[in-house]
């Protein structure tokens, strides 16, 4: 039992009257269970805190933070405390946006709610809307502020509004919290520049080179290519400070415990803002340790425990998002492992399963995919996945080479291949991407590029080829409903529900054009929108058939995550197929088929899964029952079933 499920046993009494509860009572008890837990963590990683009544400080700041909450945001924990691992529903559908790019500012996306309500979409990622630098920015990911709304997007008072209307739609909302590292503007890095010691030791700060290089001998680079290395130079402190991401990105130093305490009050304050889901911005590098590679760290994993524990004792409503895109038995640990199993976060990206689809669909085979799938451990029960095709960030190659190896391809050849496949480097490739961070020094690179265009829309429509059109299309569909049925929260990106295609207008603006995961940031086409009920194209079939499979999803019990997947591996190499499971007529079996030939199972096959010949099948896709043809289930090109006894 994790701590989430000791809260709502010890509170059980209490939970069915929110309103009038005793909400200083029901906290007192949340600060006792976690009490324990909270005073191990930061004991094991402050043993020789600089301020011995640190912890001290810690358990007086933790009453003083609840107090900060609103009594409607408590009534609201209690509810969300109740409604056990709300975040596994099968009701539950995202979609990632740029407010800015979507429509204009929070005040225009408030006006787009109902056409996310006729998609079906209920959760919603903004990025970052808060106070950054002019110019270079990281897409806002080097804040000035933690939530001060940068005046382009609103106001803060807008931005409570439109959490309250999302609120009263039972719709929730998720936002960032950039846990590693402030940008150079914030308050503690400009105290630092003006000399002031204790904010330099905010940051991780050196007089000379000499630590540094020694870091650099093991710590990779992010950005080879437009920010090598990990350390700049600052004039006014005259001082290196580490910077892993952008020279403008200052790496917050977390040995510090005020760091975190500081950091800890900027998280509630965050969460008092109305936020359901906190995503955890590149949590992976939160501890820094010379020798290593400061990634992935074990004091990383209990810094992000602490986290939450502290957070689930004043807001147990909010979950966290582990923004963990690692190699896959990496990404299994941000869900807590040993006595702090499901204690860390309560949902991680499906990093491994989108790049797998991405290698499914330049391959047209499946067993690069089943032979990572089949070795990544189990997670906890209380933990679920995001499943999303691509976000707004590049996609990352993140599989394991042995298992390249295993299925009789060169790992380094093979990336190349993909690189060379989704980068427009082969003629014959329908892939519209471009390539993102490419390291000369070992070869490893991204991809950048919106769905439609990586998946042979964009070239279709350029050609007029109608029947790349169509195979485009029947792509799009198939990764989405397998991120639709699969297991865990599917997060749509803004524009994918209505096939955009590559935004190339960034090449032309000096502080985006070296930045090619632009390309797949377009704004949003409320003209295209506009002609949804009206006239066929592939943009319309493309959001009829989602907006449809989405009411399916939601409307079929045995897709909430309840740990009921079984991958179900078979000798064809184009077909994909898992079942989701939970005991009775209602399971559901998904396959797919990625290639672009006509491929067949036999009734053998379905027999040995319990999908009896006898049994009338409906695919829940189409809508139809299942007419088997000589004793074989025919399986079109890119085609998908959602094959359910009837």
């Amino acid at each position: 039992m994790n701590q989430a499920s000791l809260h709502r046993l010890l509170a059980s009494d209490k939970l069915d009257n929110p309103e009038k509860a005793n909400l200083n009572e029901l906290f007192d008890l949340r600060l006792s269970t976690n009490h324990p837990i909270i005073q191990n963590l930061f004991l094991s990683l402050y043993p020789e805190a600089t301020d011995p009544d640190s912890f001290q400080y810690l358990m007086k700041l933790l009453p003083e933070l609840f107090k900060k909450r609103s009594k409607n945001h408590k009534i609201q924990d209690l509810r969300r405390l109740k409604d056990a691992n709300w975040y596994q529903s099968e009701k539950m559908v995202g979609m990632q946006l740029y407010v800015d790019r979507f429509n204009k500012d929070l005040k225009g996306l408030e006006t787009k709610i109902p056409y996310l309500e006729k998609l079906g979409v209920n959760l919603i990622h903004i990025m970052p809307v808060t106070t950054r630098p002019k110019g270079e920015n990281d897409g806002g990911y080097a804040v000035n502020s933690y939530t001060r709304v940068d005046k382009k997007y609103g106001t803060k008072s807008d931005m409570l509004n439109l959490a309250k209307k999302l609120q009263s739609k039972n719709m929730h909302l998720m936002m960032d919290f950039v846990v590693n590292h402030t940008s150079d503007e914030f308050p503690w890095a400009k105290k630092a520049m003006a000399g002031d010691k204790k904010y330099q030791d905010y940051y991780y700060t050196y007089p000379d080179r000499q630590l540094p290089d020694e870091f650099e001998n093991s710590l990779p680079e992010v950005f080879p290519r437009t920010s090598p290395g990990n350390y700049t130079f600052n004039k006014k402190m005259n001082k290196w400070v580490m910077t892993v991401f952008n020279d403008y990105q200052w790496d917050l130093n977390y040995t510090n415990p005020l760091v975190f305490m500081d950091m800890l009050t900027n998280l509630i304050d965050l969460a008092n803002l109305g936020v359901d889901v906190i995503r955890f911005d590149a949590l992976a590098f939160l501890w820094k340790k010379m020798g290593t590679n400061s990634q992935n760290l074990p004091e990383a994993h209990s810094l992000i425990t602490l986290f939450r524990m502290c957070l689930q004792v004043v807001a147990p409503g909010v979950v966290l998002l582990a923004e963990a895109i690692v190699s896959p038995r990496n990404i299994i640990k941000y869900f807590g492992e040993g006595i702090n199993k499901g204690n860390e976060c309560e949902i991680a990206y499906n990093a491994t399963l989108m790049a797998l689809l991405w290698n499914s669909i330049a391959t047209k085979k499946t067993h690069l995919l089943y032979k990572n799938l089949l070795n990544i451990p189990g997670k906890p029960s209380e933990g679920t996945w995001i499943n999303y095709i691509r976000c707004h960030d590049d996609i990352g190659l993140g599989f394991e080479d042995r298992y390249i190896y295993e299925v009789g391809w060169d790992a380094v050849a093979h990336r190349k291949f993909l690189l060379d496949y989704f980068g427009q480097k082969l003629d014959w490739s329908p892939a519209m991407g471009q390539i993102f961070m490419y390291n000369p020094k070992n070869g490893d690179g991204r991809i950048t590029g919106s769905a439609a265009s990586l998946l042979g829309l964009e070239k279709g429509l350029a050609q007029n080829n109608q029947e790349l059109i169509k195979m485009s299309v029947d792509k799009i569909l198939m990764l989405h409903a397998i991120i639709l049925s699969y297991g865990g929260i599917p997060m749509i990106y803004a524009g994918d529900e209505i096939g955009m295609l590559n935004d190339y207008s960034y090449l032309k603006n000096s502080d985006l054009k070296e930045d090619s995961r632009w390309a797949n940031r377009p704004k949003q086409d409320w003209k295209t929108v506009s002609g949804l009920d009206k006239i066929d194209t592939p943009q319309n079939q493309i959001f009829h058939s989602l907006k449809r499979l989405i009411k399916i999803r939601k409307n079929t019990p045995v897709f909430a995550d309840k740990n009921n997947l079984v991958l179900h591996p078979n000798p064809n190499p184009h077909l994909f197929k898992f079942e989701r499971m939970n005991n009775s007529e209602k399971d559901v079996l998904v396959i797919c088929n990625f290639d672009e030939k006509i491929h067949m199972i036999e009734v053998g096959t379905l027999d040995s899964m319990g999908y009896v010949s006898e049994s009338k099948l409906k695919d829940l896709v189409s809508g139809k029952n299942i007419i088997l043809k000589s004793g074989l289930l025919e399986i079109n090109p890119y085609q998908i079933f959602w094959l359910r006894k009837s």
